[in-house]
């Protein structure tokens, strides 16, 4: 039994340090050169819950134009109102069968603690009020916002050149699922996916930031 108790302590520990090495040793080590503080700058937001992570990107002229693959999906794109695409990347099981906390299932929780395909979920929102806790807002030049762009439109899988999206997938009348790029599991989530997507836009993250409570402290510290 002490036996017992002394590895679970030592397994603690050793998840807590990783935690604490993976938010403060920053990655890119290196900071990178910030652009000219004349340089026209768009803003990014992230959408922060209790264990995901979403981007958003203004839904101008170009992010339209970036991502008008989506037209040929049943995804209004062109919604008039909507200011902002939302974007989060997660396991398949996890994300397609837990729309809300009452619906959580044993299944899509294994799945997630071990290995799953992966999903994007893509959805729109109009005005988002800012500061709230939940939003962290972060300014990207033009071709930080493109690198951003490129690095989410390259995460989606294509069959003979065209998205995937998933047939009766979604949480409402406009979000849709697509099928993703790579593997999901509980060290490789949805948060280090949305680090390495802030990354292809200019910012600094923890190198390994599994929650959203470590990924938004790596962005506070060196951003």
């Amino acid at each position: 039994m002490r036996t017992g108790i002394r590895w679970l302590s030592r397994i603690v520990i050793v998840i807590v340090l990783l935690a604490a090495c993976g938010t403060f040793i920053p990655r890119p080590l290196i900071a990178p050169v910030k652009a000219s503080s004349a340089a026209v700058t768009h803003r990014i937001l992230l959408l922060s819950g209790p264990i995901h992570t979403d981007i958003a990107i203004p839904l101008d002229a170009e992010t339209r134009a970036a991502f008008s693959f989506l037209d040929n999906t049943d995804f209004p794109l062109g919604h008039p109102s909507a200011e902002w695409l939302i974007i989060g990347w997660g396991g398949r099981a996890f994300y397609l069968e837990t729309p809300t906390w009452a619906e959580l299932k044993p299944l899509p929780v294994l799945r997630a603690l071990t290995i799953d395909r992966s999903v994007l979920h893509v959805d729109l929102a109009g005005h988002i009020t800012e500061p709230q806790p939940s939003v962290t807002a972060f300014n990207v030049s033009e071709d930080q916002l493109a690198q951003l762009r490129d690095f989410i439109s390259e995460s989606f899988v294509r069959d003979a050149g065209a998205v995937v999206p998933i047939a009766g997938a979604g949480y409402g009348e406009i979000d849709r699922f697509f099928e993703a790029r790579g593997y999901f599991n509980a060290l490789l989530g949805c948060n280090t996916w949305t680090a390495a997507a802030l990354r292809s836009a200019g910012l600094r993250t923890g190198i390994w930031n599994p929650l959203p409570q470590a990924l938004r402290l790596s962005l506070s510290v060196y951003n």
